[in-house]
C-alpha cells in the first residue's frame, strides 16, 4: 500500500470526486515503496500540481486530475480548453501542458544538485532517475477518448481514463499506465540519502537545520549542502495530516515533536487571521522557538511565550493586576495563575483570543493550565495542538496524576498520535539514557484520552560510545570537561555545537563555569542565550532548562554526587535522562558515583 501525504482522511473535503478516487487507487494499487503527495506546494516557486508520485526504482511523475465530461468539452488545443459550465463557457489551461510545466519546474530545481545528476558522458547534467508527467480524466473512458480527436492534443500514453482507475482494475495494469509516462526504467534504485535530497529540494518546509544553528528549519540556502536533513516520512505525514480540531501527539524524546510544532505554526500562519500562540514551560526553549519563528518571518503572526510569561501579559493587558511580589517565586506564580483562571471565569479576560494554540512539552503543564489555555482557542477555528511525553515530565510531584484530556476541554479522542522512534540520539546514547531511566520508561497503556508512557525505539543511527568518567572532585570534573571541549573544538566541532548541562549551580555549576571561562572557552549562561547564528559559544544549562534542545556534544558534570532521598530517585533519574538525550552525537558524563 502506497503512502499518501497528507492522509486521505484529512484532505478529502477539498478533493474533487475524481481526485478522491484516484488517491484511493494510488493507495491500494501501488506497493509500499511508492510515495504520493496530494496538493502539496513544490520547490522554491510553490507550484501546486494535483499529485506527485515517486518510486526509488521507477522515478517521479507529476499528474493533474480533471473531472471533465466529454460533452462539456467545447474546444481544446495544446495550450487551453473551453468548457461548458453551469455559469457558461470558461477557458482553462490544457491540463497536460500544466502538468508539463510543473514537471519541468521540478526538474530544473533538482538538476541544480550534483548528487542527483549524471556527472559525465553525453547525458551529463541529466537527472539520475526518469521523470514524466500526465493527466487523469476521471469521467471519460478510454473508448470515449479514442472516439474523439482528444489524442491530438493529449498524448494518449500520458492519459489515465475513468475505466483504467476503477477499484476492479488489476494493480499491474494500473501501474503500467503510470510507467508508460516515464521515458526509461531504472535498474538500480535510488539510495535513501538521494531520496532525502529529492524531498529536501521539493519540499523546503520539511528541511531541518543542522544541530547548533539554533533554528528548527534550514533557511533557503543559496548553496546546496553536502548532507541534508529532512523530516522522516512519518513526521511529514503527521505534520501535513493534522487537519482541523484538537490534536495530541505523545512522543518520546527526540521523535521530532517540536519540529512538527514548527511546521504546524508556519502552516497556520498562512491561513489564520488572528495571532497564533505557542506556549512552553521553560524560558530557554521559548527563546529557541521564538528565534525559529522569527527566522521564518513569522514573528508578527506567531506569539511564543512561556506559560507564566503569558499569564503575566494577560493580567496586565486586561488590568486585572499582578499579585504582590514576594521572595517566594513559586507562590507568586501560583497566585498569578489563580488570578487569571478567576478572571477568565468572570469574563474579565476574554476566551478565544487566538486562532490556534500550540503547546510544546505539555507534560510540564498542570492539568488546570491546559484547561485554561484550551479556552483561548477561537471556537471558529478550534485549532489546538498539544505535544506530550510523560517520561520527560520533570517539574515537581503531583503533576502526573491520572486525568483525561476530555475533562480539560481537549477533544483528543480520535485525534491522538504516538511517536515512538527517537531520531535525535545515536543508539549508544539512547541505550545509556534509557538504562538510567528504565523504570520510568516501562510502557504503560491508557485509553485514547489518557496519558501513556511511551518507551523510545532507536532509529538505528550509530556514533561514539558515551564516555563515563569517574573523578574525585568537582574541580577535577571541570578540568576534564574544559580539556575535552577544547580538543573537540581543535578537531572541528564549533563551540555552538556543545553544551554543558548540570544539576544545580552552587554545588556543581559555579565551579564548572568558572573553570571553562578561565580556560578561555566562550560560554553563554542559560539566561543570556539568544540562539543567534553569530552566537558561537558553549551553552551552559541546567537540566531543567535544556528541555526541547539538542547539541552534537553534551557534557554532564556532577553525576552521582547528589545525596538523593528515596522519594526523589525517580525525579533525579528523569532529569538525567532528559539531559543525556540532548546529545545528538557525543555524550560525556563525569562524576563520582557513575
Amino acid at each position: 500500500m502506497a503512502a499518501l501525504i497528507p492522509a486521505i482522511g484529512t484532505c478529502v473535503s477539498r478533493m474533487t470526486g475524481g481526485e478522491k478516487r484516484f488517491a484511493q487507487r494510488l493507495e491500494s494499487k501501488l506497493e509500499n515503496d511508492w510515495l504520493c503527495w496530494y496538493d502539496v506546494p513544490l520547490g522554491p516557486h510553490n507550484v501546486h500540481p494535483d499529485f506527485v508520485v515517486f518510486n526509488p526504482r521507477r522515478g517521479l511523475l507529476v499528474l493533474e486530475v480533471k473531472d471533465w465530461k466529454l460533452d462539456t468539452i467545447r474546444d481544446i488545443d495544446r495550450q487551453s480548453a473551453t468548457l461548458l459550465t453551469n455559469t457558461g463557457l470558461k477557458r482553462q489551461a490544457n491540463p497536460l501542458e500544466q502538468a508539463r510545466q510543473y514537471a519541468h519546474a521540478v526538474v530544473d530545481c533538482l538538476k541544480r544538485d550534483a548528487q542527483l545528476t549524471i556527472n559525465s558522458g553525453r547525458e551529463q547534467g541529466a537527472l539520475l532517475f526518469p521523470w514524466g508527467y500526465g493527466i487523469v480524466l476521471a469521467n471519460i473512458t478510454r473508448k470515449q477518448f479514442d472516439s474523439t480527436n482528444l489524442g491530438e492534443v493529449l498524448e494518449p500514453h500520458r492519459v489515465i481514463c475513468q475505466d483504467e482507475m476503477t477499484d476492479s482494475v488489476d494493480a499491474e495494469a494500473f501501474q503500467e499506465r503510470l510507467w508508460s509516462m516515464l521515458p526509461f526504467a531504472r535498474s538500480v534504485p535510488l539510495a535513501l540519502p538521494q531520496i532525502d535530497r529529492i524531498r529536501w529540494h521539493l519540499f523546503p518546509e520539511i528541511r531541518i537545520a543542522t544541530p547548533g544553528q539554533g533554528g528548527l528549519f534550514a533557511e533557503q540556502e543559496q548553496e546546496i549542502p553536502d548532507i541534508v536533513r529532512v523530516m522522516d516520512l512519518q513526521q511529514e505525514q503527521l505534520a501535513r495530516s493534522l487537519g482541523e480540531g484538537h490534536r495530541v501527539i505523545h512522543g518520546v524524546a527526540g521523535s521530532g515533536k517540536t519540529l512538527i510544532l514548527g511546521y504546524r505554526a508556519e502552516h497556520l500562519a498562512q491561513v489564520c487571521v488572528r495571532p497564533i500562540l505557542v506556549l512552553c514551560y521553560n524560558q530557554t526553549l521559548a527563546k529557541r522557538l521564538a528565534r525559529s519563528m522569527a527566522s521564518r518571518g513569522l514573528a508578527e503572526k506567531v506569539v511564543v511565550m512561556t506559560f507564566h510569561q503569558w499569564c503575566r501579559a494577560q493580567l496586565l493587558a486586561y488590568d486585572v493586576g499582578l499579585p504582590a511580589n514576594n521572595e517566594d517565586k513559586n507562590a507568586f506564580f501560583a497566585e498569578m495563575v489563580e488570578r487569571i483562571i478567576r478572571a477568565v471565569d468572570a469574563n474579565l479576560i476574554p476566551p478565544g483570543q487566538y486562532d490556534a494554540v500550540l503547546i510544546d512539552e505539555g507534560h510540564d503543564f498542570q492539568p488546570e493550565w491546559l484547561k485554561l489555555v484550551t479556552q483561548m482557542v477561537n471556537p471558529h477555528t478550534n485549532s489546538l495542538l498539544v505535544l506530550y511525553d510523560d517520561a520527560q515530565s520533570i517539574y515537581g510531584k503531583g503533576r502526573h496524576s491520572k486525568f483525561s484530556f476530555k475533562s480539560l476541554g481537549i477533544q483528543a479522542q480520535g485525534r491522538t498520535t504516538i511517536l515512538k522512534i527517537n531520531y535525535r540520539n545515536t543508539q549508544e546514547v539512547l541505550e545509556l539514557a534509557s538504562g538510567i531511566a528504565s523504570e520510568l520508561l516501562k510502557p504503560s497503556a491508557s485509553d485514547e484520552d489518557g496519558v501513556p508512557i511511551v518507551a523510545p525505539i532507536s532509529a538505528g543511527r550509530h556514533g561514539p560510545k558515551p564516555l563515563l568518567i569517574k573523578l574525585p572532585s568537582i574541580q577535577d570534573e571541570a578540568d576534564y570537561i574544559a580539556q575535552h571541549l577544547k580538543e573537540a573544538h581543535k578537531t572541528g566541532t564549533p563551540w555552538s555545537d556543545m553544551a554543558v548541562i548540570y544539576r544545580d549551580y552552587p554545588r556543581i555549576g559555579k565551579t564548572v563555569l568558572a573553570t571553562l571561562r578561565k580556560a578561555g572557552i566562550p560560554v553563554t549562561y542559560q539566561d543570556d542565550i539568544t540562539f543567534a547564528e553569530k552566537e558561537d559559544t558553549v551553552k551552559f544549562l541546567t537540566m531543567h532548562s535544556c528541555k526541547g534542545l539538542e547539541f552534537p556534544l553534551v557534557a554532564i558534570p556532577g553525576a552521582g554526587r547528589a545525596e538523593v532521598d528515596e522519594g526523589r530517585k525517580d525525579e533525579e533519574a528523569r532529569l538525567l535522562y532528559v539531559a543525556m538525550t540532548r546529545a545528538t552525537r557525543e555524550l560525556v558524563v563525569v562524576g563520582e558515583g557513575i
